[in-house]
């Protein structure tokens, strides 16, 4: 609890930078879980008796980390899930991928099904009993030694898009030896949640936050990424 990193707090929400390789809930693993940490931080610090509520609003994969907003009441809750219905709460990701894809910058779209013997996502025709539409765009912004640098923003929020989609464009996130197998090169998986935009669930306030990767980290410091966030224009 005394590593939890809060960028913004007041009665409603609660936005933290979650670490990489710590679940977002609690999961077989029973490792400890962002869910959990910060309903024990609300806990001890507001002296609470009784369950805390905490909204789950949006997740990250174990190994991604980045900033996250969760709900300290059920009416922001709500308010912030159906800003992500309709399409108002940004999510954008930086990743480095190992080789360079044929366009700098496109929009993939794909089907994915999730195999849940093995937690493996699949791309699939769209025929396939189950399928789920997959759409991001991604554009590279910058290129070194055979990795480049990729903002990425999702249009749709299935499991494990992001690693699956770009695998299968050839050019696999580094560290992602689960899908993109020795040609991902092993290390940590060097996909990042770097900006997050909403609009408070009571203020109506404009909310805006960056964070970067651990640019002391292999890949993150083969590049700028504070020049390079800092050129990446949101589209709201």
């Amino acid at each position: 609890m005394e590593d939890l990193i809060i960028l913004h707090e007041d009665n409603h929400i609660i936005v933290v930078l979650k670490p990489q390789n710590v679940p977002t809930c609690e999961d077989e693993s029973k490792d400890a879980d962002m869910l959990s940490i910060i309903k024990e931080y609300i806990r001890v610090t507001y002296n609470k008796q009784g369950n805390v509520y905490l909204g789950l609003v949006h997740r990250l994969d174990r190994p991604t980390g980045g900033v996250m907003v969760f709900a300290k009441s059920s009416k922001a809750a709500a308010r912030l899930s159906e800003q992500m219905r309709e399409g108002d709460f940004e999510k954008r990701y930086m990743a480095v991928l190992v080789g360079e894809p044929k366009e700098d910058k496109a929009t993939l779209t794909h089907y994915m099904k999730k195999n849940a013997v093995n937690n493996m996502v699949y791309v699939c025709p769209p025929t396939v009993a189950g399928a789920k539409f997959a759409e991001l765009e991604y554009e590279i912004v910058d290129k070194k030694v055979g990795l480049s640098l990729a903002d990425i923003k999702l249009h749709t929020g299935r499991s494990h898009q992001i690693r699956v989609q770009m695998n299968a464009i050839g050019t696999p996130v580094y560290g992602d030896m689960r899908y993109g197998g020795e040609k991902a090169k092993k290390g940590y998986l060097a996909l990042w949640a770097y900006y997050l935009s909403f609009t408070h669930p009571v203020s109506k306030e404009r909310m805006v936050f960056r964070v970067q990767p651990p640019k002391d980290r292999n890949p993150w410091s083969n590049f700028e990424t504070e020049r390079s966030i800092k050129i990446i224009k949101p589209s709201i």
